[in-house]
């Protein structure tokens, strides 16, 4: 953007903006939607004002939400700040008891109608040249009084209020607006957001589709969802989806389709009972350490430390083994053990006793463990850690792989950690996808003990093994060669784990209510029956985040594709296709955000192809290592990696600003080396808004949807015109997608506009 979102606002006081999108809050500046005190003469520097702190505290009963905002902000100028505070307020917004406090004294207010609202919004966009409030202009606006802030001094703004939650699918729905710092010039030191739920009907599936939460389920009818940022300058707004479920298992299907001409997009999130008096399954679990030369020194003490932590995990139901390998392969004992008090001190030990030498006998390990495994009725499960390439015995990785194939006569699951950068992370790779387990990496100098506990957090409590869906819609179709549920990701589905939930995503090509089937076993065969609707057509972008999530992982499968069985130019092109229309740029299409680089040239499939055939042959190194790092958090993302829009009004997920978000695709996954780094240094020339991803191409900002023939028949319209407004009060819901100080190409319903900035001629190509 050539102006930010802090330009001075035209009257004589600074202001402070709290918008209640879909009722919650959002702080902001007078003129514009960031919390940012504005002095008005003279015109200090643009970093006047930082935010120390922001604190989110949300109780939800049911349905109703109590929300607490406080925020510290403080004048970093040296002049006194008059301030203040203004909500644009939704008409159809289900608040209450809403409270404003400045330092502990409430303020009073007054309350405008929107018609009323709209016209002080379009003055401030028009006065200020800055289009961040159009999305505003169907909402109503609550307005304070002004408060004195001196210079250098903090104000602790609170806000309360309580809100009614929507409620869709099954699931309440619970939106925070912690993206209005995203454009800030000073990073906020600390953001926490901590929300405490309790339902009256037991609690299964939790899930956010925009942040990686931590956790707490005490009992089957609370949790505790934490998050903590520091030093954050762009976030995304925080969502949060849960729902309740009498029985073993919860389940929710979430269901997005923007064109009813072509398959829609659906979420699945299962979880099973969380009770304190729940037991998992008892297990056989064999611990596979690498001690070969390589991992001399801190390496090794760290893999002891994190065998002795796994086999401190084992319950007395459980059985286990520990083999050991270098240029040999040994174990504990010659078969599996009991894990009662007295084996497991002995295998404590054993683990103490270890040194390290030798090369790396992979291919004798994996047999020496596999040919342990006897009883398919248990859950089987290998967890093999090494942190180098195959050097004794079978060296070849696809006959490594055929033999272990071969030898898992139980269906065990094969987790691998790899290690370093000279694992061998193709062959790990395909271990995993063979035997439903999952590969983790682990950088130079990263804690294995810390990737070790949380790998077994994941499958130490087995609740539910084998897991089948199926999908039977009410409504009988005509016969047809196509199904009606497909790419369904993950490709393989886990067994569920007490405290995780399967999230299994897919297409749908029919709509309508429909029964999912799920079986399982449980030391027998369980079945589970729960009710779904597919949807005809999406009227807004509520489960928007879902077609993004469905991109991200069926991107991850191409790429694994590509990896273990080789080229293939339609894969190729539908990476290329899915990376452009999403903004998820990958080492092999990068390229593409390059300003020089037409969108819609097909030699930009060859030109991905040829990347991806050389950069994949490499499975070892930083590169390979990286890769694959890099293609498993594709595979396992749990939520969308860009601003995927929360609905009409609501700010959306990540675009919450109503500008474009400068972090694009995958580098906000956590993607380390150099060259990695390397290839995402186009990102400047992609952002994303709402469902939208935008390419910078000949000096202006284009829509990844856009074709050259719509391109050609534009509807050109200057910005901050008659004409500009009316578009973004018919498209009150899509406005974001026009809030660009520059100049750019966008389709907006069955139209395309060119806007372009005020001082520009439209009339001019």
């Amino acid at each position: 953007m050539k102006r930010g979102f802090w330009t001075l606002i035209v009257a004589a006081f600074a202001a402070l903006f709290a918008n209640l999108a879909q009722a919650q809050v959002v702080i902001i500046d007078h003129g514009t939607r960031i919390i940012r005190p504005v002095p008005t003469r003279p015109a200090p520097p643009p970093s006047f004002y930082k935010v120390r702190s922001v604190d989110m505290n949300v109780s939800i009963k049911d349905q109703i939400a109590t929300v607490q905002l406080s925020q510290v902000f403080q004048n970093v100028s040296s002049q006194v700040l008059e301030a203040q505070l203004l909500f644009p307020m939704p008409e159809n917004a289900a608040v209450s008891q809403l409270t404003l406090l400045v330092d502990g004294k409430e303020l009073a207010g007054k309350l405008m109608k929107k018609e009323e609202a709209r016209a002080i919004y379009e003055s401030i966009v028009r006065q200020r040249k800055d289009p961040a409030l159009l999305e505003y202009l169907g909402q109503g606006l609550f307005q304070t009084s002004v408060f004195p802030v001196p210079p250098n001094a903090e104000r602790k703004v609170e806000i309360r209020y309580q809100q009614l939650l929507r409620s869709e699918s099954g699931v309440v729905d619970l939106l925070l607006p912690i993206g209005t710092h995203k454009h800030a010039h000073h990073p906020v030191e600390t953001l926490n957001v901590t929300v405490r739920v309790e339902t009256s009907d037991p609690l299964k599936n939790l899930y956010s589709p925009t942040h990686a939460v931590e956790v707490q389920r005490p009992d089957d009818r609370h949790a505790v969802c934490k998050m903590t940022l520091h030093n954050v300058s762009n976030p995304d707004d925080f969502r949060l989806l849960f729902g309740t479920e009498r029985g073993a298992v919860g389940m929710n299907v979430l269901s997005y389709r923007p064109k009813d001409s072509e398959d829609g997009f659906f979420l699945m999130l299962a979880s099973p009972d969380v009770r304190p008096d729940a037991k998992p399954l008892p297990k056989t679990c064999v611990f596979v350490i690498d001690r070969s030369g390589s991992m001399t020194g801190p390496k090794f003490d760290q893999a002891r430390g994190a065998l002795k932590f796994l086999l401190q995990q084992l319950r007395p139901e459980d059985i286990f083994n520990v083999v050991i390998y270098d240029s040999t392969v040994e174990s504990f004992r010659p078969e599996l053990q009991r894990a009662d008090e007295a084996t497991i001190k002995a295998a404590l030990g054993f683990a103490d006793g270890l040194y390290v030498g030798g090369g790396t006998n992979i291919d004798g390990a994996l047999q020496a463990a596999l040919n342990q495994l006897a009883d398919p009725k248990r859950p089987n499960y290998v967890l093999f850690l090494t942190d180098g390439i195959p050097t004794v015995g079978e060296v070849n990785e696809q006959r490594i792989a055929a033999k272990a194939k071969e030898a898992n006569k139980v269906n065990a699951r094969i987790f691998n950690l790899g290690v370093g950068f000279d694992v061998n992370s193709r062959l790990l790779d395909r271990l995993s996808r063979d035997h439903r387990g999952q590969s983790v990496y682990v950088r130079p100098n990263e804690n294995i003990e810390a990737s070790v506990s949380t790998l077994y957090r994941k499958i130490g409590s087995p609740v539910l093994t084998d897991i089948a869906l199926n999908v039977e819609f009410d409504t009988v179709v005509p016969a047809s060669t196509t199904p009606l549920i497909s790419r369904t990701y993950p490709r393989q589905l886990t067994d569920l784990f007490q405290g995780e939930q399967l999230v299994w995503v897919g297409r749908y090509r029919q709509p309508g209510a429909a029964k999912v089937t799920m079986t399982g076993v449980a030391g027998d065969k369980k079945t589970f029956i729960f009710p779904a609707n597919f949807v005809a057509k999406s009227n807004d972008e509520t489960f928007g985040f879902v077609e993004k999530l469905w991109a991200t992982r069926r991107i991850g499968e191409i790429i694994d594709e590509l990896d273990l069985r080789g080229q293939n130019q339609e894969l190729v092109d539908e990476l290329v296709r899915l990376s452009v229309q999403h903004g998820i740029m990958t080492p092999y299409t990068s390229f593409l955000a390059d300003e020089n680089v037409r969108l819609a040239d097909t030699s930009n499939f060859g030109r991905a192809s040829e990347v991806a055939r050389r950069e994949l042959s490499k499975a070892d190194g930083a590169s390979g290592f990286e890769q694959r790092a890099f293609k498993g958090q594709l595979q396992t993302a749990q939520n969308a990696p860009a601003g995927a829009s929360g609905g009409a009004g609501s700010g959306g997920l990540g675009a919450s600003s109503g500008a474009p978000s400068k972090k694009a695709g995958l580098s906000r996954l956590p993607i380390d080396g150099r060259a990695l780094r390397e290839k995402f240094q186009a990102e400047s020339n992609l952002r994303q808004v709402g469902q939208k991803s935008f390419f910078r191409k000949n000096n202006q900002w284009q829509d990844s949807t856009v074709t050259d023939e719509q391109a050609k028949k534009a509807t050109r319209i200057r910005q901050f015109s008659r004409e500009y407004f009316d578009l973004a009060a018919k498209h009150t819901a899509l406005a974001k997608y026009i809030a660009f100080d520059e100049p750019v190409l966008v389709n907006l319903g069955e139209t395309t506009y060119q806007i372009d900035p005020e001082e520009s001629d439209p009339g001019k190509s």
